[in-house]
């Protein structure tokens, strides 16, 4: 038997006290979620993820009342409007840099999966909503360092260059070629081109992972190269 208490054979069962609960089970689990990104000072915190959490779980309660004093009810129709719906504020929390990093993209879909846990709580699914808590919070801390680490052992890196002169991008990539190692994409900042200052975003590629940091320095070391930061 699961932690579900609510049957529609009996709503009677449906009172106060199972409403509570299941808002409850949303906003102690969208809290935990949000106190994550929160401490990661990511666009979207606490209040944010409980406040989607909570209006996710209402959609559902709201569904279940309309089904139960209404007739001819779709108890789908609310729920899918919002895991489709929610998308516009996760959009909101992903950016690009001036880098060209994009930012956000883990926090736009914690937001979306804290929106089906609040449908899980509100529906009184509470086990799945409880059970996706966890999984949710093991991933942003078990597979933050399992993404971190796949990074730093890549023989593929992405590199911020700033160059003197725009006659400086083309020694570096004869430097480069000299030296056997592989650049397969070079992006310029065009808009700083009047500016006198160029700056470049390079996809370097190595024989072996373990020589990244001896190449970054040597492209300190080239010519025409003011500044470079591994991204």
């Amino acid at each position: 038997m699961g932690i579900t208490t609510f049957s529609y054979e009996h709503p009677e069962l449906w009172n106060i006290g199972i409403i509570l609960l299941r808002l409850s089970v949303a906003m102690l689990a969208s809290c935990i979620i949000g106190m994550d990104r929160g401490l990661k000072r990511r666009g979207a915190g606490v209040k944010t993820h409980v406040l989607v959490c909570l209006g996710s779980a209402l959609v559902a309660l709201t569904n279940e009342y309309a089904y139960m004093n209404f007739s001819n009810v779709d108890m789908t129709r609310l729920a899918a409007q919002v895991v489709s719906g929610v998308g516009f504020l996760g959009v909101g929390t992903i950016v690009v840099t001036g880098r060209n990093q994009v930012r956000g993209l883990t926090t736009a879909a914690g937001l979306w999966a804290c929106a089906c846990i609040g449908l899980a709580a509100g529906f009184g699914f509470l086990s799945g909503a409880l059970i996706a808590t966890t999984f949710i919070m093991f991933t942003f801390k078990i597979m933050s360092n399992l993404d971190y680490y796949l990074l730093r052992t890549s023989k593929i890196f992405e590199i911020f260059i700033e160059f003197e002169s725009i006659h400086d991008v083309s020694l570096f990539i004869a430097e480069m070629r000299q030296s056997e190692l592989k650049v397969a994409n070079l992006e310029i900042n065009r808009a700083e081109l009047s500016q006198g200052s160029i700056s470049a975003i390079a996809t370097v590629q190595v024989n072996d992972a373990a020589k990244r940091a001896t190449v970054m320095a040597d492209i300190r070391r080239m010519p025409g190269v003011k500044f470079v930061e591994e991204l």
